[in-house]
């Protein structure tokens, strides 16, 4: 269900008919307020779910309204009506912890989709709240996946929707975005939670005895056999296999594979028994499937047969939300390891993180982390920590020409953004949230550059 509780606050009858109107006709509740005052009054004996605030009213105007409203609920969300659509109205309605704003004359139909996008993000907080307390209950830390991003509580999202079920699943991304901690999270969520989780690299066993570690085999079947081997499957029986990287599996494996899917029956290299195992299959790849199919080293009905569900990790650059989360717990985690008592990392060195692409991914980041935890001299770690520093003149250039040139080419970097942002906003309309999806950036974070390059 995505109809909402929404309290309209707008000082003109015309306008707050039009808009429950609309609403209401879209299946909303609506309740109306004519000014601030009895619209805390309705708050406070109230629940909303969203407040449509008027930003300029007698009395109380929207921003204290909004302020007053947080407190009374911090999770209620707000959108700012104002006819004075300037970027300085919009970043304090946001510090405030408006969602989003909108101007006048409201477009109906750009509140629709609007409303339609809140409607949505509150029932992926909700699920995914229902899934951190099932986790918990299973004893599986909420941090399994630490994530400020929308894409990422998407991913969760899906993750919870789909654990329950028998459905073979496919996670494709890039090397070190995570792929196996969804495995994981699959299987803590699902009726197998209690059964093992059995994890195979396909690219790290020689292809000579990838079939005999997946599917086991008798004493005798080849040289150096001199004993029954249980293979993978056989281990995973009433549980979950993961196949990582199933794009390196051989042509000949991949019959066998596909012939456990459509019959559930195997047998082990040099064996004449059939064998079943109830195992639901997780697989995962960087590879383009559909390329290799293309180019005939794997095979279109197994493709079909893995990836009844797909889920698609973006890579760490394309949600950089979750940078910051990921920074504290790599720097807790490794200053623990190494006995260090750090108090944090400095503020350079953490908008070089931010800045940073990662080819290598969250994998990469852990890895940049740990190795400035352990070769820091002091409390707090610094940019000299990082293994990529600001960018800076020749180092042949002295004294005042280096100055001189550095100062350059930071104000061409800074100008250069500058125009990125300016761009960006354009394309969004001026809508924050998506010039921030554009950039690759968080809401916070373009405020803060708004701010800094006096951009209106």
């Amino acid at each position: 269900m995505n109809d909402l509780d929404i309290l309209i606050v707008e000082d003109e009858p015309f306008q707050r008919e039009m808009l429950r109107d609309a609403l209401t006709n879209e299946g909303h509740r609506v309740q109306e307020a004519e000014n601030g005052e009895k619209a805390l009054r309705l708050l406070a004996n109230g629940c909303f779910d969203l407040i449509l605030l008027d930003f300029k009213m007698p009395g109380m105007n929207g921003l204290e309204v909004l302020q007053e409203a947080k407190r009374l609920n911090p999770e209620t969300d707000a959108v700012i009506i104002t006819a004075f659509g300037t970027i300085e109205t919009a970043v304090e309605a946001m510090k405030a912890g408006a969602r989003d704003y909108i101007t006048k004359p409201v477009d109906l139909e750009e509140l629709t989709l609007l409303i339609q996008r809140i409607a949505a993000h509150r029932t992926l907080v909700r699920e995914n709240e229902v899934l951190r307390q099932a986790l918990q209950a299973k004893g599986v830390t909420s941090s399994m996946i630490l994530h400020k991003s929308r894409k990422t509580a998407e991913l969760i999202n899906l993750a919870g929707r789909v654990a329950p079920s028998q459905a073979t699943i496919l996670i494709q991304g890039e090397t070190g975005t995570g792929k196996e901690l969804f495995a994981r999270l699959i299987h803590s969520l699902s009726p197998r939670a209690e059964r093992s989780l059995i994890t195979v690299n396909c690219a790290a066993i020689p292809e000579t005895l990838l079939e005999s570690e997946l599917f086991g085999h008798e004493k005798g079947a080849f040289t150096g056999a001199v004993q029954r081997r249980i293979g993978r499957f056989e281990q995973a029986d009433r549980g979950t296999l993961f196949l990582d990287e199933i794009g390196e599996l051989s042509l000949p494996v991949q019959v066998k594979l596909l012939r456990f899917l459509q019959e559930r029956e195997f047998q082990r290299v040099g064996g004449n028994q059939t064998l079943k195992a109830d195992v639901r299959i997780i697989s995962a790849t960087h590879q383009d499937l559909e390329a290799r199919i293309r180019d005939g080293s794997f095979r279109e009905d197994l493709f079909y047969r893995i990836n009844v569900v797909t889920m698609k990790i973006p890579p760490l650059r394309e949600r950089r939300e979750d940078i910051p989360a990921l920074i504290e717990h790599f720097v807790k985690r490794f200053a623990k390891q190494n006995q260090k008592k750090l108090e944090g990392m400095s503020r350079e060195a953490r908008d070089l993180l931010l800045r940073y692409d990662y080819p290598g991914n969250v994998r990469e980041l852990e890895n940049i982390v740990e190795r400035a935890v352990v070769i820091s001299r002091g409390p707090v770690l610094s940019s000299k920590d990082l293994p990529f520093q600001m960018p800076a003149a020749p180092a042949e250039t002295e004294g005042a020409d280096r100055d001189s040139n550095h100062g350059e080419l930071h104000q061409a970097l800074e100008e250069l953004e500058r125009r990125m942002i300016q761009e960006a906003l354009l394309k969004a309309d001026f809508n924050q949230t998506q010039a921030a999806g554009l950039l690759g950036l968080s809401e916070r974070m373009l405020r803060y550059k708004l701010k800094k390059y006096g951009l209106k």
